[in-house]
């Protein structure tokens, strides 16, 4: 699994699960529970995974989007 997006709106991850799945491009959120410790003030960024064989395709898709994945 490699990290395809990382941040705190929640607007832009649920547009590129929409994205991806669309694609038909697996896609696994990380962090989703992080709310908890942080108490719901959404500092703490959430990740989307994707295989490892799928990043490349799905970092094109969300840059063709507007979306800025991320390059590591």
């Amino acid at each position: 699994m490699r990290e395809l997006l990382r941040t705190t709106d929640p607007t832009e991850i649920a547009f590129a699960k929409a994205l991806l799945g669309g694609e038909g491009i697996d896609v696994f959120e990380m962090d989703v529970n992080m709310s908890t410790l942080e108490g719901s003030v959404g500092i703490l960024p959430r990740r989307l995974m994707v295989r490892d064989r799928d990043h490349f395709r799905a970092a094109a898709a969300l840059r063709e989007n507007g979306l800025r994945p991320v390059t590591r």
